[in-house]
């Protein structure tokens, strides 16, 4: 007998030990409690994998009952760490209620929870750690098939004194409330069955008949009521790659091992992973909030949270009006009232033009025609993220990664120049949304944030819930010092009410960011962190670490500069320019330079020094340009600016967080003040897209200003796509509106053809040798071009793509009013 037999034999007694000692535990002769130590988890393995299952079980409560008999009373010890998720989704319907209590869309203690497949009560019990259950909810229904799972959980409420709490030994599918509720909306007399809260923890995949249950469950919830879900799934990505609705697919996939493994293993216990109930459950609600989560403690099993509402999003009125009202403040569209409909069309001032909608719109109105929720952005609290498709190529590019941490722009020389107002309406890069921040200070009619990589938008998202959930204390730890511990149960119990699907997705899987012991927390993501990296890392292996302190602590100028030598003896020596700084990949991955802009500073520096194009060619002459371009804007930085008290961009550099007296304006205690009062967000629009498509989906003249950074440095001189998007500003501005511009060139090539789109540019700031443009001084030169003139679109420039609308769509499509005399609603 080899090894190998000895093996089988030792694994096969083992095995027979341990249903031996699970049988003695189960008989009341034995003075053995079963239920607690080791025997707990004993019972656990009997009852799920070695057990048989009953085969007289004549219905699905006796099936059940089989499965669930022997184990009841272990089960709340031996599920803990096998059920994942269940707390997050808690906490998730949990921050929803309040927000709507806030919104007073339901009364204080006056909400109804339905628990179905609650089986021993843990989820109610587990809710308490967000709202107090017996005073937060009028009534609680526990609804569960298996009679030892109910009577545990009996025991539990008797044990607690919860007297709002039911339980229910019924069906799902049927079940009936020994109350009936009164329904508000109509008459004294009339009942209703409508709930504000349905959950369910794991029981869906335990449900044969899945499908009316779920059909059950649309007539339960109130219009403004909420579906929480929590369960075990499988799934390919190209199952949703083509649903719009879905809230986002980010960790959807589960690779094909995975898939077969998992679903072959808990069809033993009778629990079904099939992609199709987590697909029918989307289809039957919309979606507000959806992730999908591993539990790694367990072998990477998957797992999702899915908080759902009725399809309908305006109970009072139609779907489509109130689809129209959110479209017009995306376009900068007038919305003509229904009952004002005539009498502003008589009123009519201004030439109609073209019909104008956005992504959303047109997404929405096909999903409408075809019985479909509408995009999950549409179910959200607030609607300044518009819908986008997370699935493109020109957003899954980005890697699930942002490149900037914090925003390179001086917004006090913006202030400056373009001197915002109430009336104006701003486009503007995104970028990590600071400048947003700074904007939405000065009270403008709508911001417009514009970005392609989503990432920067989450970014942006989180910043704006942060105004409207969480203390100046909280924010600060955040975006001030980079680092929360508790960032994970904000991110559910507070922020989540107010970030899209999309949003929150990304920042459960990135909690990490500012929870993590190590490192600088959020000033050390993105792709800018190796530059920031680098300079710490230079710092402490040359022991200037000390003068570099020193140097964020000086008291003036003078100070300063003393100190600055040394430190500039590493930072900008010959040797690291030319291993690290002057490399293509350094300058994009590092700094965010692409090689049309690198180009630029090239180009620039052989005009300046008279250089002929043949020495392009030479890599030390190249990397000789790029090394002066980088002196020329540290240098007079340290000279003219003071980093202790004004220059946050390159303190926060050196210490990898802002101070109390070094920071954006966004993160003092009086703009936290303002803006986190009602409505500050109200003019706020963020859309996931480039410039040229927000451009084509907002009615012409209606922009006062663009902010469009150093973005057309990234264009290709010898292509047409420069002109093109100077042609599509022109048709967005009105007249006298301007666009502010920032260029690693002096002397930009693409200026040439704003001044052939009807602007006149001038350049309101030049960084020549020496000298400081603002706090950054990375960019060359500053530039306003107003705009004097219209000019006519090319046919191509003027053509707006569009989704083939089915022919029950198109009524929808042209309701939409031209009128500008109406005002603008502001949602």
């Amino acid at each position: 007998m080899d090894w190998l037999h000895l093996y089988i034999a030792g694994s096969g007694l083992l095995v027979f030990g341990l249903v031996g000692l699970v049988m003695l535990a189960s008989f009341h002769q034995v003075k053995i409690n079963a239920d607690h130590g080791a025997f707990t988890y004993f019972k656990f393995i009997w009852a799920n994998f070695l057990k048989p299952h009953d085969k007289k079980a004549g219905d699905q409560q006796d099936a059940l009952e089989s499965f669930y008999k022997t184990q009841a009373t272990v089960y709340d010890t031996t599920r803990h760490r096998l059920l994942r998720g269940r707390e997050d989704m808690l906490g998730l319907v949990a921050a929803q209620l309040k927000f709507k209590q806030e919104k007073r869309e339901i009364k204080v203690g006056k909400a109804i929870w339905v628990d179905v497949g609650g089986g021993t009560g843990y989820n109610i019990e587990a809710m308490s750690a967000f709202v107090p259950v017996n005073k937060f909810f009028e009534h609680v229904y526990l609804v569960d098939l298996s009679p030892s799972l109910c009577e545990v959980a009996r025991q539990r409420f008797e044990r607690l004194g919860w007297k709002n709490v039911t339980v229910l030994c019924q069906n799902a599918r049927s079940f009936q409330l020994p109350e009936r509720l009164v329904d508000p909306r109509s008459s004294a007399s009339s009942t209703t069955d409508r709930v504000d809260l349905i959950t369910m923890s794991y029981s869906l995949s335990m449900i044969p008949d899945y499908y009316s249950v779920v059909d059950s469950l649309t007539s339960r919830v109130k219009p403004n009521g909420l579906l929480g879900v929590c369960d075990f799934y499988v799934q390919n990505i190209v199952d949703v790659s083509s649903r719009n609705y879905t809230g986002g697919a980010f960790n959807r996939h589960v690779n094909w091992l995975s898939r077969l493994f998992w679903r072959a293993w808990f069809e033993f216990d009778r629990v079904g992973l099939e992609a199709s109930r987590r697909d029918y459950l989307e289809y039957k609600f919309g979606t507000v909030i959806s992730t999908s989560e591993r539990n790694y403690l367990l072998g990477g099993i998957p797992y999702y949270i899915f908080v759902g509402c009725p399809k309908d999003i305006a109970p009072t009125s139609s779907d489509q009006a109130a689809i129209e009202k959110l479209d017009a403040t995306f376009t900068e569209s007038p919305y003509l009232l229904p009952a004002n409909h005539q009498k502003e069309r008589n009123n009519a001032v201004v030439e109609s033009t073209s019909e104008v909608h956005s992504k959303a719109y047109e997404s929405a109105v096909v999903n409408l025609s075809a019985n479909l929720p509408l995009p999950s952005a549409f179910y959200q609290n607030h609607h300044y993220r518009i819908y986008y498709n997370d699935m493109l190529p020109k957003h899954t590019q980005f890697q699930n990664e942002y490149i900037y941490a914090f925003t390179w722009e001086d917004p006090r020389v913006d202030h400056r120049l373009l001197n915002i107002g109430p009336d104006d309406v701003i486009l503007a890069i995104t970028s990590a949304g600071d400048n947003i921040l700074d904007y939405l200070q000065k009270n403008p009619k709508r911001v417009h944030a514009v970005d392609l990589n989503p990432n920067q938008n989450h970014l942006l998202e989180l910043k704006v819930a942060s105004y409207m959930a969480l203390g100046h204390r909280d924010m600060w730890k955040m975006f001030g010092e980079g680092k929360h511990a508790q960032f994970r149960e904000l991110l559910i119990s507070k922020l989540s009410p107010h970030l899209s699907s999309q949003a929150f997705q990304y920042w459960l899987e990135h909690a990490e960011t500012f929870t993590s012991k190590s490192g600088h927390g959020l000033y050390e993501t993105g792709g800018s962190r190796h530059a920031i990296r680098m300079v710490r890392y230079l710092c402490k292996m040359f022991g200037l670490e000390g003068e570099a302190r020193k140097l964020c602590e000086a008291q003036d100028l003078n100070e300063q500069r003393a100190i600055w030598p040394r430190i500039r003896s590493v930072l900008l020596s010959k040797p690291l320019n030319w291993a690290i700084v002057s490399t293509e990949w350094f300058a994009w991955k590092a700094a965010g330079v692409p090689r049309n802009q690198r180009n630029m500073i090239v180009d620039d520096y052989f005009r300046r020094n008279g250089l002929t194009s043949e020495m392009k060619k030479r890599k030390d002459v190249s990397g000789q340009s790029i090394w002066e371009y980088v002196v020329d804007t540290l240098d007079p930085v340290v000279k003219d600016t003071l980093l202790s008290n004004d220059n946050y961009f390159y303190y926060l550099c050196l210490q990898g967080k802002f101070s109390r007296r070094c920071h954006p304006s966004y993160l003092s205690p009086q703009t936290h003040v303002r803006l986190s009062t009602p409505g500050a967000f109200d003019g706020l629009r963020i859309h996931t897209d480039e410039i040229n498509e927000v451009i084509n989906r907002i009615t012409p003249g209606t922009l006062t200003i663009a902010v469009v950074m150093d973005s057309m440095d990234w264009f290709d001189p010898t292509g047409d796509a420069a002109i093109a998007q100077a042609r599509r500003l022109n048709h967005a501005l009105k007249k006298g509106g301007r666009i502010l511009l920032r260029s690693a060139s002096i002397e930009p090539w693409y200026i040439a053809h704003f001044e052939a789109s009807g602007f006149t540019a001038r350049r309101v700031g030049a960084r020549f040798q020496g000298t400081c443009i603002d706090r950054v001084n990375m960019y060359a030169s500053t530039w306003i071009c107003t705009k004097q003139e219209d000019v006519i679109l090319p046919k191509t420039d003027r053509t707006i793509s569009a989704l083939a609308l089915p022919d029950s769509a198109v009524d929808v499509t042209r309701r939409r009013s031209t009128s500008a005399s109406v005002e603008d609603l502001e949602l």
